[in-house]
């Protein structure tokens, strides 16, 4: 089979191979891929800013990617040669409270990714694909539909009433819009660009605020709710921003930490959160019963991933290339 591996750090060596195509042990399932989609994630993965002491040379990158089930090895019981399945970001993460250790199970790395013809995945890390989604719609799901979802639902009860801040217009962004409006709460959205703005509105948000020409959005987004703040912020930024997320939540109100796509560390005044009494939650993406969970929802709702653009196998490298300059929701390499 065809895959793209990471012979070291840095996209210039993340080349195209030709390897064995691998067969499913016990509880295992082959999958022929039909599509992945990019999250930060893959971008820092193959920089070698995201966790690096953890990826293994000839790595196959990229967490999520939807297809159909090849093969199944002994003692598979859940699915079947045909079935059309999407992976799970944390491979071992089926319920309950975070542990350390599942970080070493992630897909796309540790763990071999989807940017390859074919993978090999336990049945408990894949969730059954929405019918109503095509392979390339389903594969943004794993990372950028649930990450926003886990905020709001296991971490934060968002509902009718509420009011959430999402910053930009990435694929995390524009799920949180679509999932926050679908559940009834108010949108603000952030963005430096006008017409991106427009098309936000057009997804849900029922506010907008650009924040190049009112750099200070934290106040504007004070001033939307009349002073009080919101309920939740879903910060995608991190760095020295994750001070304005904090003025810009209600007393009592949370700071969805999911992205550091401005930096790994900030520098926080304390006095405001402990005034504000913010909860600070991070966010690693979520479980497999969250996720399923997510799927019943999207598919009552008939939520449709928006995909900015679909690029061929051959040319990853341009798909990354893009994720590097920012897209209005996801980046899709159809594989199959």
């Amino acid at each position: 089979m065809r895959a793209w591996m990471l012979d070291d750090f840095g996209l210039e060596n993340l080349n195209l191979h030709e390897i064995p195509t691998p067969e499913p042990a016990a509880g295992e399932l082959l999958i022929k891929v039909s599509a992945v989609s990019l999250n930060y994630r893959d971008k820092a993965l193959v920089d070698g800013i995201y966790a690096p002491e953890k990826m293994p040379k000839g790595l196959i990158p990229v967490a999520d990617f939807a297809g159909v089930v090849a093969a199944t090895g002994s003692g598979v019981t859940k699915y079947a040669v045909g079935d059309r399945v999407t992976s799970h970001f944390y491979s071992t993460w089926q319920d309950g409270p975070w542990l350390p250790e599942y970080a070493d199970f992630q897909v796309g790395g540790p763990l071999g990714g989807g940017l390859a013809e074919y993978q090999v995945l336990s049945e408990d890390a894949v969730v059954p694909t929405p019918p109503y989604l095509s392979d390339e719609e389903a594969a943004t799901l794993p990372i950028a539909a649930l990450t926003p979802w886990f905020a709001m639902r296991e971490y934060g009860d968002i509902g009718a009433g509420d009011t959430i801040l999402v910053q930009g217009t990435g694929g995390v962004s524009i799920f949180a819009i679509q999932i926050a409006s679908a559940l009834g709460a108010r949108v603000i959205a952030t963005s430096s660009s006008d017409d991106k703005l427009a098309r936000a509105r057009e997804l849900g948000a029922t506010d907008t605020i650009n924040y190049r020409t009112t750099p200070d959005w934290a106040a504007a987004a004070l001033e939307l709710t009349d002073g009080r703040g919101v309920d939740l912020v879903i910060d995608v930024v991190g760095g020295e921003g994750l001070r304005d997320s904090i003025r810009a939540a209600r007393g009592s109100g949370m700071v969805a930490v999911v992205g550091f796509l401005d930096g790994q560390s900030a520098t926080l005044d304390l006095m405001d959160v402990i005034w504000h009494q913010t909860h600070i939650q991070g966010i690693a993406v979520g479980h497999r019963r969250s996720f399923h969970d997510l799927v019943r929802f999207l598919d009552e709702h008939h939520i449709t991933p928006v995909i900015d653009t679909v690029y061929d196998f051959a040319d990853a490298h341009a798909a990354y290339d893009q994720l590097a300059r920012g897209a209005f929701g996801k980046i899709v390499i159809k594989v199959g």
